[in-house]
C-alpha cells in the first residue's frame, strides 16, 4: 500500500515535526509511505490529482465534518483501501480547513473528534492513528483494544 500525508504549511513546532517524523518512519514498516508540505489547498489539490507527480491518489481530507472512526475502523478502512490498488492521500488542511470544493473532490471525509485541534497537532494524531491501524492489522502489541 502506497501513503502520502500532505499538509498545508511548513512546521512551526519542531517538536511535531520529530513526532510526525517518528510516525511516517514507524508506518514505513507496513506501508510505502511519505509526507509532503503544500503551499495551499490548490497546491494539495494538485497533489491529488498527480499534477505534480503523475501519480492520482484517493483523497481523504481530514474536516470536522467528515466520519468518525474508531482506531479499529481506520484499520478495516485501510485494508479496504488495499484491495483497492489506488495510493491515498492524506491531506490536512491549513487553520481554515478545506473549501466545499475540495470536499467535494475528496474519496473520503475523516473527522478526528468533535474536539477543534490545531491543524499541526492533527497531523501527528492522524500518523499515530494510521501507525495504530497498521499494528492492528498485523495483530502487533502496540494497540492493546482499550
Amino acid at each position: 500500500m502506497k501513503i502520502k500525508i500532505a499538509w498545508v504549511g511548513k512546521s512551526k513546532e519542531p517538536g511535531l515535526q520529530a513526532l510526525t517524523d517518528d510516525y511516517l518512519k514507524r508506518i514505513s514498516r507496513y506501508a510505502e509511505v511519505s509526507s509532503a508540505v503544500a503551499k495551499d489547498e490548490a497546491a494539495m489539490l494538485a497533489l491529488a490529482q498527480g499534477e505534480r507527480s503523475r501519480e492520482r491518489y484517493r483523497l481523504v481530507l481530514l474536516d470536522a465534518r467528515g466520519k468518525q472512526l474508531s482506531s479499529e475502523e481506520l484499520a478495516q478502512f485501510l485494508e479496504r483501501e488495499q484491495a483497492q490498488a489506488l495510493p491515498l492521500l492524506f491531506a490536512v488542511g491549513g487553520a481554515d480547513g478545506f473549501s466545499a470544493e475540495a470536499r467535494g473532490l475528496a474519496a473520503f471525509t475523516l473527522s478526528l473528534g468533535r474536539m477543534t485541534l490545531p491543524h499541526e497537532l492533527a497531523r501527528v494524531v492522524l500518523v499515530e492513528q494510521v501507525y495504530r491501524a497498521f499494528t492492528i492489522l498485523k495483530n502487533h502489541p502496540y494497540h492493546v483494544g482499550h
